[in-house]
């Protein structure tokens, strides 16, 4: 049986009440806010964002005019939203990686075929609106928000499953479908971020050392255990790996896995990607919000466990980085987002949907109508975590990026739309 709530409230309340204190505060004190944000923990040359583009966009704020040979900044914001994050992300790549290797991984064979193109006119759709209505604008607004182009693209997974429990019921096929969606959409979100949005100048050679890290731990504590353990019942290499070593080779992997992505130039939330597949898992995946999750006693399984408190309080501080825009930088950028959500993801989706189930005659679920698609796209247009992200990563700091930001905090108006859709496609509720 899924727990969605137990889920909800596991990773989205501590996030929506980070969200709601980081609103007020920036509409209340939006000085001290944004010295909260930007303020400088460490001036070092390791880790951090570009020294010199901190100086530049914060440096007055605290009084400081010249860095000297320092070439990194570690802020506030950059330990939340590239250092931490990267606990988050790596879960939600846990749960991605096993859809996709698991024998029974729900984004494998024919069954996956029609939500994953429905995935993409759910990310094209958006692009789509975001683009044309800009474009519909003129030039000087294009011009200005082409880059966050992705920022409508995303699904928040957690938000549009509940909105989805809400309007389908737990046991209309609709909502496992709306599941699958949103796994693949976080995906392709997370190679967008990689791809799109890196963090500085390319410098391809570091991610040798992310590769080399990953391999290296796959070999030497999970491949070659199991090797010298063939034929043995008693698998005494491999306990001795998981139970004495546990995740200590992990760590070391992430954290230089990590460090090569900054150096690379990549989004470094992303770092611990290359590692989570090195890491011994479970032959099956009952799903991200299963009970059953809980009884796997893999390693992998056991690490999302032991992150489960540490990233609750990681998101409630990446909604108060995130969310705090003031209502006065509401403007173009907002709109544009917003109708990338709640106008080109339900159209993209219906309509990618539709030639997925019936040209390409790949079908729906039982129980599961062509209508059934538009209220998907509907519950699928909450944005939030991933569009903050995306909007954060896509503008420099200032007041597009605000605007932007705006618009997926906004995204929440999906709820409503999700209810209108599913009375007016005559929705029948299933809870069982």
């Amino acid at each position: 049986m899924y727990r969605v709530w137990d889920f909800v409230t596991t990773y989205s309340i501590l996030l929506i009440a980070g969200a709601l204190v980081a609103l007020v505060w920036a509409n209340t004190d939006t000085e001290g806010y944004q010295r909260m944000v930007d303020y400088p923990l460490w001036f070092n040359n390791w880790v951090g964002t570009d020294a010199t583009g901190w100086l530049v966009s914060h440096g007055a704020r605290y009084g400081i005019a010249d860095l000297g040979d320092v070439s990194r900044v570690l802020s506030v914001h950059f330990l939340v939203n590239d250092m931490l994050m990267a606990l988050f992300f790596a879960i939600a790549a846990k749960e991605v990686w096993e859809a996709i290797v698991l024998k029974n991984g729900s984004l494998r064979g024919r069954k996956a075929a029609t939500p994953l193109i429905a995935t993409a006119g759910g990310m094209l759709g958006p692009v789509a609106v975001y683009l044309g209505l800009a474009a519909f604008l003129g030039s000087d607004v294009y011009d200005a928000v082409a880059r966050g182009w992705a920022v409508p693209t995303a699904t928040d997974i957690a938000f549009s499953y509940l909105v989805g429990r809400m309007v389908f019921g737990a046991g209309h096929p609709a909502v496992r479908f709306l599941l699958l969606l949103a796994i693949a959409d976080d995906a392709a979100g997370l190679v967008i971020l990689a791809l799109f949005y890196p963090s500085g100048a390319f410098a391809p050679e570091w991610l040798l050392l992310s590769l080399g890290a990953a391999l290296g731990v796959f070999v030497l504590f999970n491949w070659l255990p199991r090797m010298l353990d063939r034929g043995d019942q008693l698998r005494p290499n491999s306990t001795f790996v998981r139970g004495t070593l546990s995740f200590w080779p992990y760590l070391i992997a992430g954290v230089l896995s990590w460090y090569g992505f900054q150096q690379a130039g990549l989004h470094p939330a992303l770092g611990l990607l290359p590692v989570v597949p090195a890491i011994p898992h479970a032959d099956r995946a009952f799903g991200i919000f299963s009970e059953a999750e809980t009884y796997l006693t893999d390693l992998l399984n056991r690490i999302e466990h032991a992150l489960k408190h540490p990233v609750e309080i990681i998101l409630f501080f990446y909604g108060l980085m995130n969310a705090g825009v003031a209502f006065t930088s509401i403007a173009a950028p907002t709109w544009l987002v917003l109708a990338g959500l709640l106008i080109g993801k339900p159209l993209g989706i219906l309509a990618m949907g539709w030639i997925a189930a019936h040209p390409l005659r790949l079908g729906l679920p039982a129980r599961m109508r062509t209508g059934d698609l538009f209220v998907v796209g509907c519950a699928a247009a909450v944005g939030f975590t991933v569009s903050l992200l995306m909007a954060s990563a896509a503008f420099d700091s200032g007041p597009v990026r605000e605007a932007a930001k705006m618009g997926a905090v906004l995204s929440f108006a999906a709820v409503i739309l999700a209810v209108i859709a599913a009375r007016l496609m005559r929705v029948a509720r299933r809870d069982r």
